[in-house]
């Protein structure tokens, strides 16, 4: 796949939203548009990862198709869809990271991730130094609203957690920075969609219902 990186210029204010996308759905759209609208955002990035380099990928859509259903899905002038961390051969968050605070100095970039992935983001390779690299915004999700209670990553983190009330300052902090923001959830799951469709097969054009943790990022 080719590196072609969206559209972007010192300033602007680019949200990072990574996973699998397996297969993209309604419910990836509902926290994109939570995070432009109450961080400010000029973009949301979607980063469509190659998948979880520890299990076998032969039932994984191609990045290629995964990207497409993707941008049925999104249908925003302000979202993005890429494919960048296949073509840079990556296999982790804090890679990708690295490469775009390097590529595009100036860019104000917040990875934003669902409540689900803050339980387990302790688990991600680099985890610490992704907080250094940028700000993070976590969007509620059912279930894991007193994720910042009891996730280890949260704990950690402690100190750089900036008031929800500043969400629009968030992207012109400097890391660590991190907020939780509240607000209503979609319950809609990729995992569900791949049970009810079938696994191995081409992500359905009408998915409609957040997607599992980036377990790429796992060490």
């Amino acid at each position: 796949m080719r590196l072609t990186l969206p559209p972007s210029a010192p300033g602007m204010r680019i949200g990072l939203y990574g996973g699998s996308f397996n297969p993209a759905h309604l419910g990836h759209r509902h926290v994109t548009l939570a995070a432009l609208r109450r961080l400010g955002l000029d973009r949301v990035w979607w980063l469509v990862s190659p998948g979880n380099p520890l299990k076998s990928r032969s039932a994984l859509p191609s990045v290629a198709a995964r990207c497409d259903q993707a941008r049925q899905i999104a249908r925003h002038p302000r979202i993005a869809v890429t494919g960048i961390e296949a073509a840079l051969g990556v296999r982790f968050t804090v890679q990708t990271l690295r490469f775009l605070t390097r590529r595009c100095p100036g860019v104000h970039f917040v990875w934003v991730m669902g409540a689900d992935s803050l339980g387990t983001f302790h688990r991600w390779k680099g985890f610490a130094e992704i907080a250094r690299l940028v700000p993070i915004a976590v969007i509620d999700r059912p279930g894991f609203t007193m994720t910042p209670l009891s996730a280890r990553a949260a704990r950690r983190l402690a100190g750089a957690r900036v008031p929800e009330a500043a969400a629009s300052t968030l992207a012109l902090r400097s890391p660590p920075a991190w907020m939780f923001l509240h607000g209503p959830r979609s319950t809609l799951s990729s995992t569900q969609i791949r049970a009810r469709t079938g696994r191995g097969t081409a992500p359905p054009k009408s998915a409609r219902l957040q997607s599992r943790p980036d377990t790429a990022n796992f060490t």
